[in-house]
């Protein structure tokens, strides 16, 4: 793995692409693609699109919804492939946003123990004559810090509503809201190898930041491995994340979960009709693993004008001095790969992808393998300044708490909490240049 002085030097160096894809910047396959793959990246892409329907249907390659879940399609929580979003009122229904559950205690892997009425998380919706799981709502609790030099920023954290429960109280679930996270980049986070994992969480790092990796049950080895994806970096490979979210939020069998997502308590759940054992296919895994994983990252924008790309320039440097680039690693090289694409490449995704204590005010008291209560994988901040223009909002973190940069910021806290503080203390000008190399990712 090269030093951490080659790679920022390398993310510095990184050129724009010419044509920029505008609105369409998280739907881009990367170049070089051949006939075979381009075709199963087709098919991924009509897939990731599809709205799933209740078995039995005429068309029984995309039945077998539910008996329980969340929503009718991969694409209604990463909407074009970004981000999610959570609801601004306490009766606004979440439209791209879960809420993980479990109780105390380890499943027999390690990781979380399911609620056992509800599962590992709540499913609002059922197919005829099953009953939804209830309804979850957001309260916004709001507090106001200063900056260094008076500048007011009003902070929210959300309290989690339930309602209409229909298996029973959750007053003893350990619960997470989670807003559907963007899906592009994946092949290139999957090519990391894990050797480089263990080796950036080796490394000395400045202002007490430590890192970690997560070591999570992969289900195809039948052994624990290296986790890199998901919020708490619980999944071990793309294909698992997948099958995961297929079961999870859709309540579509797999060749690797090829159980339906009902407890013992949900009756009805467990005597519906199915679509098929599975009722993904193997094929239609393959093609959803191909498009996910050739999904290019969007190009940097550095600005139309001399003067703005000064800033961003200026803005990159910041993001150093404050330490935020320790964690927030601005390039990582992959190793092998089943794809060309995705082999022996230097990208820049301003991320470790390793477990960081991120303090108390972002804990959701919810341990996940080997990550804590406090523990979340460091966020990829590549697409960062495109959110706005794509998904038409600015919500960042992994509940959507922040409404802009600075919320997000100064929710940061445990093992970030110096360049948190470094932030505070720079005057306005110094942020917006910060600003605005981020919003060139």
């Amino acid at each position: 793995m090269k030093p951490l002085t080659l790679l920022l030097a390398a993310a510095l160096a990184a050129p724009a692409l010419a044509a920029d894809p505008g609105r369409e910047a998280f739907t881009q396959a990367l170049p070089g693609l051949d006939e075979a793959t381009s075709q199963s990246f087709l098919r991924g892409r009509s897939l990731f699109a599809q709205n799933w329907v209740v078995a039995p249907a005429k068309d029984s390659e995309v039945d077998g919804l539910g008996p329980l879940y969340n929503r009718l399609a991969c694409i209604s929580c990463h909407p074009k492939n970004g981000r999610g979003k959570a609801p601004e009122r306490e009766g606004e229904k979440m439209q791209s946003m879960l809420v993980r559950l479990s109780v105390p205690g380890r499943s027999p892997h390690g990781g979380p123990l399911p609620h056992p009425a509800y599962g590992d998380q709540l499913n609002e919706e059922g197919i005829a004559g099953v009953r939804g799981e209830g309804r979850a709502a957001i309260r916004w609790i709001e507090r106001e810090e200063k900056l260094a030099d008076g500048t007011p920023v009003r902070l929210r954290r959300p309290r989690i509503i339930f309602s209409e429960t229909a298996y029973g109280t959750l007053d003893d679930a350990l619960t997470s809201p989670r807003v559907g996270p963007p899906v592009f980049g994946l092949g290139l986070l999957q090519a990391v190898p894990a050797a480089t994992l263990r080796q950036m969480a080796r490394e000395a790092k400045p202002d007490g930041v430590k890192g970690a990796v997560n070591q999570v049950w992969q289900v195809t080895a039948g052994k624990a491995a290296a986790g890199r994806f998901g919020l708490k970096a619980n999944m071990p490979d793309l294909a698992q994340q997948i099958a995961g979210a297929m079961v999870g939020d859709l309540g579509i069998t797999s060749p690797l979960f090829p159980a339906e997502n009902c407890t013992r308590r949900q009756e009805a759940c467990r005597i519906a009709v199915s679509g098929g054992s599975p009722e993904l296919s193997a094929a239609q895994l393959q093609d959803l693993l191909t498009y996910l994983s050739l999904l290019a990252p969007p190009p940097r924008r550095q600005g139309e004008t001399e003067g703005q790309r000064q800033a961003v320039q200026r803005g990159q440097a910041r993001f150093a001095a404050a330490g935020c680039a320790v964690c927030h690693r601005p390039a990582l090289e992959t190793g092998d790969a089943p794809w060309p694409a995705l082999a022996r490449q230097i990208f820049h995704p301003y991320t470790d992808l390793l477990l960081h204590d991120m303090g108390e005010g972002l804990a959701d008291g919810r341990p996940d393998y080997r990550a804590s209560g406090r523990q979340w994988r460091t966020a990829p901040l590549w697409g960062l300044g495109r959110y706005a223009e794509i998904n038409e909002h600015s919500q960042l973190l992994h509940d959507g708490r922040a409404r802009d940069l600075s919320e997000a910021i100064l929710w940061h806290g445990g093992e970030a909490r110096s360049a948190r503080e470094r932030f505070r203390r720079l005057p306005r000008e110094a942020r917006e240049e910060l600003f605005a190399f981020l919003r060139s990712l």
